[in-house]
């Protein structure tokens, strides 16, 4: 399914690889947009950077380029509004398209449509600004246990996020994440571990990869442990088998009610007293930095880095037909 040998890169035209931006993962887009614009090019590409923070995005059309690999992160990048704009200019692009793109950045719309379909999430809160009274805070974990995690529902690579332990730690959770959003999403905690599962291509014929299961220092997969640290552990095969079908099946589901495309990436929990997996969040455009989880699960398959980008930018596409 994943073959490229026939792929002939020259005929893709002119690629823009588009990274950097301004929301606040810039720093992980420039490494991740880095690393692809290398990988196209020594397969002979015609692959050239494009930041839109540098950039209009106007110059993508009066410069010739016949499409797009889309390796931004975060607001102005996966949310749609990129999609929304090449679709505009004409321009095919890798990943999701605007409306998938937009309900995947966003944890709490992309919670109700599975909660609304069935598929097992968190129990959780959802809180604007002006409800989020020190009164309010404290009965949190009266609903929800203890620990909470508290998270800006639109933002990514673990910016704002962070787990309560007690009560006393509510309010200062509640105070980073609002840096980042004026509603925040409270999760129950699940404890086990962490899971995430990629998944290559479209509808019916979309492909979930094998599933990693992260082992961070500490439990704490955090910024550190996802971009810098070396120490975090990524495990294939620790799963029973029919457990890893299991997540697979519902990772597949997640990424087809989304209405996702190309590629994605979903993270889970796996409830440690009944191996219960808790879809967590749709990732549309995943890392692609040498930390990243998709191409170590591709790697599994046969696919290495170069050939996952090369096919991944074969498949672009625009919404309209």
């Amino acid at each position: 399914m994943f073959d490229t040998s026939s792929i002939d890169p020259k005929a893709l035209g002119k690629v823009a690889v588009l990274f950097g931006g301004s929301s606040a993962e810039r720093p992980v887009s420039l490494m991740s947009g880095a690393g692809v614009l290398a990988a196209l090019q020594s397969l002979g590409v015609d692959a050239h950077p494009f930041d839109p923070a540098e950039r209009p995005l106007q110059e993508l059309k009066e410069q010739g380029f016949a499409r797009a690999f889309i390796a931004l992160h975060g607001r102005g990048g996966e949310d749609g509004s990129l999609q929304g704009a090449l679709e505009c200019l004409g321009i095919p692009y890798t990943g999701s398209g605007v409306m998938a793109s937009a309900i995947a950045m966003d944890k709490v719309a992309t919670k109700r449509i599975w909660i609304a379909e069935g598929l097992p999430t968190p129990r959780a809160l959802v809180l604007a600004r002006h409800e989020l009274t020190r009164e309010r805070v404290r009965t949190i974990p009266d609903e929800l246990g203890l620990p909470v995690v508290v998270k800006p529902p639109h933002e990514g690579s673990s910016f704002g996020i962070s787990k309560a332990q007690g009560y006393s730690e509510m309010q200062g959770a509640v105070e980073l994440a609002l840096g980042f959003d004026d509603e925040l999403l409270f999760e129950e905690c699940i404890e086990g571990p962490e899971l995430t599962c990629a998944v290559l291509g479209d509808g019916a014929g979309a492909q979930a990869l094998p599933v990693v299961e992260i082992r961070a220092v500490g439990g704490n997969y955090d910024y550190e442990n996802k971009y810098v640290s070396n120490s975090t552990q990524y495990l294939y095969g620790s799963l029973p088998a029919a457990l890893e079908a299991e997540v697979q099946a519902l990772v597949l589901k997640a990424y087809r009610l989304l209405g996702c495309r190309g590629w994605g990436r979903a993270d889970l929990m796996l409830r440690k007293k009944d191996q219960k997996p808790f879809l967590l969040e749709m990732n549309t455009s995943p890392g692609m930095t040498s930390h990243s989880l998709v191409p170590k699960a591709a790697k599994q398959i046969g696919l290495d880095y170069p050939q996952l980008c090369l096919w991944l930018l074969a498949q672009a596409r625009l919404d309209r037909r």
